[in-house]
Formats: structure tokens, sequence, C-alpha cells
């Protein structure tokens, strides 16, 4: 195992040797982390959460309890995955499939997905998206959308806090809450 002496891992964790932990990140119990995985720096991966081999995970990555990441399953910087959140990795499960494929998912920087939601392979979760509590997704999510229900439908449209900006069936013009939009506007004037 690769570990930076800042990386907590609690005793009844699993972290193979091979397996890559960034500086800051927190392991808690009984996870566990397999070889070939790279988790970046920062990251939070709660109770029973599993990281198979060759599966990476960005900087500062919050991984509720009780998730799975198989095989194909790419994360990005700053994702949040809810308690419970399902990630597959085949199209075609049977237990004695001779010709079992991983099927690759994405899911991007800023994304968040929601407790008990479920992410069918094969698909890409955009940059600040939102995936509802309970969700289906079985298409890809393009950045800054909201998607919710069985199977996940588009339902608006958020901000990078997760404030919703709009309704409508197409992308606003700005992604910005007025929250937001104030702040970055402070900012470039210095203010903040």
């Amino acid at each position: 195992m690769t570990q930076d002496p800042a990386v907590s891992v609690h005793d009844t964790a699993i972290v193979e040797d091979g397996a890559e932990l960034g500086p800051g990140t927190q392991v808690w119990h009984h996870a566990h982390v397999r070889r070939g995985a790279r988790v970046g720096a920062g990251c939070i991966l709660g109770k029973n959460v599993y990281v198979d081999a060759t599966v990476r995970i960005g900087d500062r990555v919050k991984i509720e309890n009780n998730v799975s990441i198989y095989k194909g399953v790419d994360i990005g910087d700053d994702v949040f995955v809810g308690p419970h959140v399902v990630f597959t990795n085949d199209r075609l499960p049977r237990a004695t499939n001779r010709h079992w494929e991983v099927i690759p998912t994405t899911v991007r920087r800023g994304a968040s997905l929601g407790a008990n939601a479920t992410v069918v392979c094969g698909i890409d979760i955009g940059e600040w998206a939102m995936v509802g509590a309970g969700s289906v997704v079985t298409r890809s999510v393009p950045d800054h959308q909201l998607v919710v229900g069985v199977p996940a439908r588009p339902a608006g449209w958020v901000c990078s806090c997760g404030t919703v900006v709009s309704r409508a069936a197409d992308r606003p013009a700005s992604l910005d809450c007025g929250a937001c939009a104030g702040q970055d506007a402070a900012e470039a004037e210095g203010g903040g």
C-alpha cells in the first residue's frame, strides 16, 4: 500500500498492498480498498465502502457508508456519493457469463449522487450535476443538470453550490444562483 503518513485508516479497514491513498484521506470502519485502486487527497471513505481494483477516485471526494465502486468506475474531484449508492459495471450480468465485459462509467468533478441512487454502467455524469435520492440513472447527465426518479429524468439545473437555478427543460444562460453570482462578482473586484 502506498500511504502518506497523514492518511487515516481504521483498524478494521483493509487497504491492500498496491493501493494508493492520497494525503489526508480517511478510510473508515470495514472499508476495503483493492490493489491497483487509486484514491486522491483529502477523501473520506465511509463505513463499508468497497473500492475495486483499477478504480480511480479524485481529490476531496466524500463517499458515504455502504457504497461499492466496481472496476470501470472513474470518479472526479469534489464528488459526493451518498449512502447506499449502487454502481453497476456489466450490461449483461450472469453468474456464468464467459464474455463478461467491464463497461466504464464516469462521474465528473463536483457531481453529487443522492442516497440510494443506482447508476447503470456506460454513462457519464457531468460536472456539478445532481442525482436525486433513490433515482435510477440509465442515461448520461449533462453538466449542472438535476435528475430525479425511476428512471431518472431531467428536473432542472443546479449551481455548483447545489441550489436549483431553473426548472426549465433548456439549460439557462447562467448557472450561478444569486448568492454565488454575488460572491463571484465580489471576488473579481477583490472584495472576497
